[in-house]
């Protein structure tokens, strides 16, 4: 996906008052796995780390802009390994 196409994407989580909660983060997962790229906005009155999200996600932080993400499902890729190269 293209970085221009991130401003189309709707968001699809909402991290309210209560921040990113487990269960928070289990939406956000099963989200990746069928949409395998998100969008996440929070309230204003709500402090996130989005580095914090998408590790605990296990997904790739692509975009953060304002109080928005963009996360994308992690690529599994052996160390030291291009699948390209093979």
């Amino acid at each position: 996906m293209r970085r221009e196409s991130f401003q189309d994407l709707k968001p699809t989580v909402w991290i309210g008052k209560k921040g990113a909660t487990s269960v928070m983060i289990e939406e956000i997962r099963q989200q990746l796995r069928s949409r395998k790229v998100i969008k996440v906005r929070w309230l204003r009155n709500t402090e996130v780390d989005p580095g914090s999200i998408a590790a605990s996600a296990g997904a790739d932080l692509l975009e953060v802009r304002g109080r928005t993400l963009v996360l994308a499902e992690r690529r599994n890729r052996s160390a030291g390994r291009d699948s390209r190269n093979i």
